[in-house]
């Protein structure tokens, strides 16, 4: 039953045609399934020659009717868990989970499910994406936001020794000057253990929202000079997989409850899928936009796909800012010829986005609005296409996305666009040149700055300098003025292209009672299964 689950799924995941320009049987068959058929050639930028098309398919569309029969048919099968008893299957989309070092590189999702789970740092987030205590058991404030007190709870290493505050804070140093979040971690002035209980960040600046960069695995404590760490679970190898099991209580006598057990995993998305569909996984948890379509192919039941209301960035960074890109109202050109509405139409509650930043966070002013929000689509384009056509010059954008059929549906949408404005569209790889790249990044902490650090690469002088102007000031009162300021002139230079909140998804069985939908798309593994009195 899984084998066939598989060659479902993974038949939607991987199909690809070569054939003729959007008048043959090719764009015909694109056009009734929903999806804009548009082929750069590779090369001098035509249309319509040397074509390959990946189809991606909406929500509301599949494969075959036999296999999505085939497919319906198992999830009615295989998707009634309530009364299993043994460990929580969790598919994480990506690699292996193995247990890496935060400092190295940026994890990918199953590495930091397994990290968070195994280690911790002094807080942690629960559930609902909320910070609780982790390694330390409370914390104070002082010194008006500029030093926050940790006093740590009694723990020890996996080898069997205390944890002192002296390596928590030796830890703490290395990791926030060289993890992914340290551009974000730079006011943070000195850490020092004051006692074997207590250690103290001190700031050289306020920083409201410190504790939820402290709770982001990029943080978490790992042994000195081994794997392990403090957090809520212990882990085993077990072939592919990792078992992990609650961290025993010295207080409390026998072996944890099953149910509270997980067994980590890694896979595509329509590995991970099938694997549910045919009752041998609980959670698959990771999803984005790119592999969408594919929970339609897999068709679980209703109400076991959970989707998260993901606080972030989902646009387009202006990787070159020569050519035609060289000046900002060529770029806003660009910007305002993209259909937001068509592009959040393939998924159920995706909201589109046009400003720089989706709320006002800590900035002293609501987000600023591009002069061209106020006009319909048909005079953002006509508007747009104008600009273009001033350029004298033929224009070429390559666009840089990831693989899937949710991207391919997603280029669809951008190359409609930018076609209708006399711009020649070329899709390459998410790593290759590009002159526009994909930015799909769900928000460590609710902070202005964040968003717009993340935009501003490269941007202009002005702009950086407000970012930078932002970043360094003195108190919080002054950093919202400055982040306001940025905000404004950010949204000048349009440095970033905003299309849409990040979309994640999950597929969750019943008897996982602790899965809650959260702005971080965060979902422990310690908290899987809801605690009962």
């Amino acid at each position: 039953m899984f084998k066939l689950a598989h060659r479902a799924v993974t038949r939607l995941d991987r199909v690809t045609s070569d054939g003729p320009p959007p008048a043959g049987r090719l764009g015909q068959i694109a056009t009734k399934l929903g999806f804009p058929y548009f082929c750069p050639a590779r090369g001098r930028g035509e249309i319509g020659r040397r074509c390959r098309l990946k189809i991606g398919f909406p929500w509301s569309a599949g494969s075959s009717p036999a296999v999505r029969t085939t497919l319906t048919a198992l999830a009615l099968a295989g998707c009634d868990r309530a009364t299993e008893t043994g460990p929580i299957r969790v598919v994480a989309i990506g690699p292996r989970p193995t247990l890496t070092d935060p400092v190295r590189r940026p994890l990918p999702t199953p590495s930091r499910l397994l990290v968070d789970a195994v280690a911790q740092g002094l807080v942690r987030f629960d559930a609902t994406g909320q910070v609780e205590p982790g390694l330390a058991e409370r914390w104070i404030v002082t010194d008006g936001g500029q030093s926050y007190i940790f006093r740590l709870q009694q723990a020890r290493w996996p080898d069997g020794r205390p944890v002192t505050t002296a390596q928590v804070a030796t830890r703490l140093r290395r990791l926030t000057t060289r993890s992914p979040l340290s551009p974000f971690l730079t006011a943070v002035d000195e850490i020092v253990a004051m006692t074997p209980e207590v250690v103290e960040v001190r700031l050289s600046r306020p920083r409201p929202d410190l504790l939820k960069l402290f709770a982001q695995p990029e943080l978490a404590l790992l042994r000195p000079g081994g794997p392990g760490g403090t957090g809520p679970m212990v882990a085993t190898s077990q072939d592919q997989a990792v078992v992990l099991r609650p961290r025993p209580d010295p207080d409390l006598s026998g072996p944890s409850e099953p149910a509270r057990q997980v067994r980590l995993s890694g896979a595509r998305a329509s590995l991970g899928l099938a694997r549910f569909i045919a009752g041998q996984a609980d959670v698959v948890t990771g999803g984005t936009f790119a592999d969408w379509p594919l929970v339609a192919a897999a068709a679980p039941p209703t109400a076991t796909v959970r989707v998260d209301p993901a606080a972030g960035l989902f646009g387009l960074r202006i990787v070159r800012r020569d050519g035609f890109l060289a000046a900002p109202e060529r770029r806003a050109a660009v910007a305002q010829a993209i259909d937001r509405a068509a592009i959040v139409a393939a998924a159920p509650g995706w909201s589109a986005e046009e400003r720089l930043l989706p709320d006002r966070l800590d900035s002293a002013s609501l987000p600023q609005a591009p002069s061209w929000t106020a006009l319909l689509m048909a005079q953002r384009r006509a508007e747009a296409r104008a600009i273009v056509a001033a350029w004298s010059k033929p224009v070429t954008l390559r666009i840089a996305l990831p693989e899937g059929p949710g991207a391919t549906m997603l280029w669809g949408r951008l190359a409609a666009g930018l076609l209708s404005i006399g711009i020649t569209p070329e899709r390459v790889g998410a790593t290759a040149p590009a002159e526009l790249r994909l930015l799909d990044l769900v928000a460590p902490y609710d902070s202005a700055r964040w968003y717009l650090a993340q935009m501003c690469q490269p941007c202009g002088g002005a702009a950086l300098s407000a970012i930078l102007a932002a970043r360094d000031a003195p108190t919080t009162a002054e950093r919202a003025e400055r982040i306001a300021q940025a905000d404004a002139a950010l949204t000048a230079d349009v440095a970033f292209i905003p299309l849409a909140r990040p979309f994640r998804w999950s597929v969750v069985a019943p008897r996982v009672t602790g899965w809650q939908a959260n702005v971080r798309a965060w979902h422990p593994l310690n908290r899987l299964v809801a605690a009962t009195n």
